[in-house]
């Protein structure tokens, strides 16, 4: 199962380049702007890590993280707050109130989403998959690489997504509709022969040096990772 990642913030820029960043790395992502949607959304859906604004409207972050740690069924979520307050007085705050992490604005997104892994790691050491393997193909999420017979795989954001994906449960077909929910998001619109032209990029790369090819076509439905290449 993909790692969810709840993102709560209402700066679109900002949204948009943690969503693009967190999907980089191999998680899934939901997007809300609104704290009490953010609310709903964490006890319907129950994310594996928040990733929370103090400055919301409706309800702020602080409001936010109290609820979560008042509520028996998600206290122990994961919860990295975001915010422009950076001094002592506001991080402390913000760790009393509940956050796991507190990181300032502006920040990096790659140390953002090593102390996503790292906040991972500390709550749930054995639920945090590191490398997913089929066959000869190994990747590995943390340092975000890819092998193939213990040959380096150059592969594009895109690319190492959609073969996260396959190699999350190999021999499933998932219908290109499926690929671009997973892929690209639900709120973002792409064209399904979009799915095609990367399926034929990241064949090329898997296949390199004459390797064989495990991406089946699978007519009518979509696509599989699995080494029977007869189409259906």
């Amino acid at each position: 199962m993909n790692t969810r990642i709840l993102i709560v913030e209402d700066d679109p820029a900002l949204s948009e380049m943690l969503t693009y960043n967190l999907g980089s790395a191999g998680f899934e992502t939901t997007l809300t702007a609104d704290g009490d949607e953010a609310v709903a959304v964490i006890l319907d859906e129950t994310p594996d890590l928040v990733i929370l604004d103090w400055m919301l409207p409706n309800l702020s972050g602080i409001e936010i993280c109290r609820q979560i740690r008042a509520n028996a069924d998600t206290r122990r979520l994961p919860i990295i707050m975001l915010t422009a307050k950076g001094e002592d007085t506001d991080r402390v705050r913000g760790l009393n109130t509940g956050a796991d992490d507190y990181v300032v604005k502006p920040y990096s997104p790659n140390e953002l989403i090593a102390r996503v892994q790292a906040l991972l790691r500390r709550s749930n050491p054995d639920g945090l998959a590191e490398v997913l393997h089929f066959e000869d193909i190994a990747m590995d999420l943390l340092e975000h690489r890819v092998t193939r017979d213990g040959i380096a795989v150059k592969l594009g954001p895109t690319e190492f997504r959609l073969l996260k994906v396959f190699l999350e449960k190999p021999g499933r077909v998932y219908s290109r509709e499926q690929l671009l929910d997973k892929v690209w998001g639900r709120d973002i619109y792409v064209e399904t022969r979009t799915v095609d032209v990367h399926i034929r990029r990241l064949r090329k790369a898997l296949n390199a040096g004459g390797k064989s090819d495990i991406i089946r076509t699978v007519r009518s439905a979509g696509y599989s990772l699995d080494s029977r290449l007869d189409d259906t």
